[in-house]
């Protein structure tokens, strides 16, 4: 029988340790990252054990009778190691199905985790919420590159490339962070007169705790910066978190020659580097400009899967 227990601070460490020894968990999932914002959340993370042995972990949040697996993260569905099976992925979901029946709870808005973040297959857990009757309702697109296969900008990728080898820019990592995110703020602004998800205080913060998870990576011209790119590095996956330009980078392609140096200088060892969305309206928006741009590096769709799991 699998049994759960509700975190709390005093698992921490076992959490963690999971985390890090996990085949489809990243840096985002551990206890640090998951509660800079603890204010705005309620948790309700559980623990699975077998046979008194820990073998899955469910990062979650409470929001009055919902269930959300987490609503702070980009994803977090259910971690788990390889000792986990498809019929004992089974046995967690209708454990923790009757367990947040039994705690008054009607449904479950799951977040899986994308398979490039999986160091070995992982989607078990796919298969138990088919067989729960879950329904996807949402399903957004991300912009992959492949970094161990041949890197194939389209032509005006490799103009822009072409021109920028004239500038006179400095590509370096940078610790630079409150005026990266001011850029990041006043562009985000201008574009969709929304706010980054972090503030510059959080994204430090962050930055601090995971050192060598949250990299931020700028093109300067005479010493000051004109674009730049936070990235999350996971064993498997380098993402671009935040990507900003002025607008004299914008003019004179330093975005373009920044990207250019994390594909093929940062980050060639990795197996994938990730642009992120260009999904909006809970997938049924496709930004195609956004999505066309990242396309130009030769990135191709990666879907990211949300379902609805009733209790």
């Amino acid at each position: 029988m699998v049994e759960v227990v509700k975190y709390s601070l005093a698992q921490k460490a076992v959490w963690d340790a999971f985390v890090a020894g996990s085949r489809n968990g990243t840096f985002l999932l551990h206890r640090d990252y998951m509660e800079y914002h603890a204010d705005r959340f309620t948790d309700h993370s559980l623990l699975f054990y077998r046979k008194n042995k820990l073998l899955a972990l469910l990062p979650a949040n409470e929001v009055g009778q919902e269930v959300h697996s987490h609503g702070g993260l980009t994803y977090g569905g259910i971690i788990s190691d390889s000792r986990i099976k498809a019929s004992v992925m089974l046995e967690v979901f209708e454990t923790m199905k009757g367990y947040f029946k039994d705690q008054g709870f009607r449904r479950m808005l799951y977040k899986t985790i994308p398979h490039i973040y999986h160091q070995v297959p992982a989607e078990e857990d796919l298969y138990a919420l088919f067989r729960c009757g879950a329904k996807m309702y949402r399903r957004d697109v991300s912009s992959v590159v492949e970094l161990q296969q041949a890197v194939n900008y389209d032509r005006d990728r490799r103009w822009r490339l072409a021109k920028v080898l004239n500038a006179d820019l400095e590509l370096r990592q940078s610790d630079d962070f409150v005026l990266f995110m001011e850029m990041e703020r006043a562009l985000l602004m201008e574009k969709y007169y929304k706010l980054p998800v972090h503030t510059a205080a959080e994204m430090m913060h962050l930055a601090a705790a995971f050192p060598k998870q949250i990299k931020l990576y700028g093109a300067y011209e005479a010493g000051e910066m004109h674009a730049g790119i936070i990235v999350y590095e996971t064993k498997t996956v380098a993402h671009c978190q935040y990507t900003a330009s002025t607008a004299h980078g914008r003019s004179i392609s330093a975005l373009d020659a920044l990207t250019n140096f994390l594909i093929t200088k940062v980050y060639p060892h990795k197996k994938y580097f990730d642009f992120g969305i260009s999904t909006e309206q809970q997938g049924q928006y496709l930004n195609e400009g956004l999505v066309r741009n990242k396309e130009s590096y030769g990135a191709r769709t990666v879907v990211h899967d949300f379902y609805e799991l009733l209790f």
